[in-house]
C-alpha cells in the first residue's frame, strides 16, 4: 500500500524545490504544483528550477509537473503544500476538487492571514479535513542545505503514527534524518513562533548587539515559546527537542535565515516595505507577528511574550528599533 502512495508537492519556492529533491531520492514519479508556466518550462528543458536552488538538477521523468492546482490535487493521495502563508488563500481559491479521502501535509511555516490560524487548523476548519489527516513538516532543515546534501533533521508530525511514518520514509535520505511526532499544534507553532525570534535575533544583530546578547535572546526565546504553545495546546513535549529549540536555533543564527536577515535589515534602519523589496522572498515571521500578537492579546490571561511584543513595536506600530530594544534588554534574563 505504501508503495502506490503518490506524492505531490504544492509551491514553487526554495523549500518545495527542497521537498521535491529528496522525494525523488525514493519515489518514481513525485506531483509538483507552481503556479508559473514559465518556471516549469524552464524546468523540464533545463532540469533546475530557474529561480530557487537552481543547482539542485532533476531527472525530468520523475517529475509529474503542473500549474492547475486541481489537476495536481485529483493526483495526488500526500499533498505537501509549501505555498508561503500570505499566498496560500488566494491560491486555495482555485481548488474546486473534494480534499476528501486526501492526506494534508503542511510544509508552510506560517499563520493564513486572512484567518489568523495556522494551516493544519485552517485546513480543518474551512476545508473540513480532519485531524487525523492532516501534518506537518518541520526542521531544523534549510532548503538551501538540502541543495548541498549536507547532513540534515526532519520532524515529520501527525496524531496518525502510521501516516508520519510514510511521509518520514519518503523524505528520508543519506544526508536526510527524519523522525515522527504526535504534536501537530505544538511543532507547527513553534515552526510560526521560531521566525518571530529570528527577525527579533536579526534587529539585535542589525543594531549592533553581539553574541552574547543573541544567547540571552534565544534563552529567553525558547522559554517563550514553551509558554505560547502551553497556553494554545497544553500536551506532554519536550521543547529541547529539535522540531522546537533546534529549528529556533537554525533559523536564529544561520546565514541561510530569511527572516534574520529581514529583522537585520529592520535594525539596519530600513522600512517594512524597502526591506521586503530587496529580499525579494516572504519573511513568514513578518505575518506571523501580527497573528501571535493578535492571540496573546486576546487571552484573558496574557502569556508572557516580551519579544514578540517588541517585534510587533517595530514592525506594526512604527517604534523606534533601538529604544524598543534597550527596553526589551531589561525584560530578560
Amino acid at each position: 500500500m505504501e508503495n502506490t502512495i503518490k506524492v505531490a508537492v504544492l509551491g514553487g519556492g526554495s523549500w518545495a524545490t527542497a521537498l521535491v529533491k529528496m522525494l525523488c531520492e525514493n519515489l518514481d514519479e513525485v506531483g509538483w504544483y507552481m503556479r508559473n508556466k514559465n518556471a516549469i518550462q524552464h524546468i523540464k528543458e533545463q532540469q533546475h528550477n530557474p529561480n530557487y536552488l537552481s543547482s539542485v538538477e532533476f531527472n525530468t521523468d520523475k517529475l509529474k509537473l503542473s500549474n492547475d492546482i486541481n489537476e495536481m490535487a485529483s493526483y495526488a493521495d500526500y499533498l505537501i503544500f509549501a505555498i508561503p502563508s500570505a499566498f496560500l488563500h488566494e491560491e486555495l481559491g482555485k481548488l474546486s476538487t473534494s480534499l476528501d479521502n486526501k492526506v494534508v501535509f503542511s510544509a508552510i511555516k506560517g499563520i493564513v492571514p486572512e484567518s489568523g490560524l495556522i494551516v493544519g487548523e485552517y485546513f480543518h476548519n474551512l476545508y473540513n479535513v480532519p485531524f487525523d489527516r492532516i501534518g506537518v513538516i518541520t526542521g531544523p532543515c534549510h532548503a538551501e542545505e538540502v541543495a548541498l546534501e549536507r547532513l540534515s533533521y526532519i520532524t515529520v508530525a501527525s496524531s496518525d503514527e502510521e501516516k508520519a511514518e510514510i511521509l518520514a520514509n519518503k523524505l528520508a535520505g543519506p544526508y536526510i534524518k527524519t523522525k515522527i511526532s504526535d504534536d501537530i499544534i505544538g511543532t507547527e507553532y513553534a515552526a510560526v513562533l521560531k521566525n518571530i525570534y529570528a527577525i527579533a535575533a536579526g534587529i539585535a544583530h542589525g543594531l549592533g548587539y553581539g553574541d552574547n546578547f543573541q544567547s540571552v535572546l534565544m534563552s529567553n526565546a525558547i522559554r517563550e515559546m514553551k509558554r505560547f504553545i502551553k497556553r494554545i495546546h497544553k500536551m506532554k513535549r519536550n521543547i529541547n527537542d529539535s522540531a522546537y529549540l533546534g529549528d529556533l536555533l537554525v533559523t536564529g543564527y544561520s546565514i541561510f535565515s530569511r527572516n534574520r536577515m529581514f529583522g537585520n535589515m529592520i535594525g539596519k534602519g530600513y522600512t517594512v516595505k524597502s526591506a521586503m523589496m530587496e529580499m525579494n522572498m516572504v519573511a513568514e515571521g513578518y505575518y506571523a507577528t501580527k497573528s501571535a500578537h493578535i492571540i496573546t492579546s486576546k487571552q484573558k490571561r496574557k502569556s508572557k511574550t516580551p519579544i514578540i511584543d517588541a517585534v510587533h513595536a517595530v514592525l506594526y506600530e512604527g517604534k523606534d528599533p533601538k529604544k524598543t530594544f534597550l527596553k526589551l534588554t531589561e525584560k530578560l534574563d
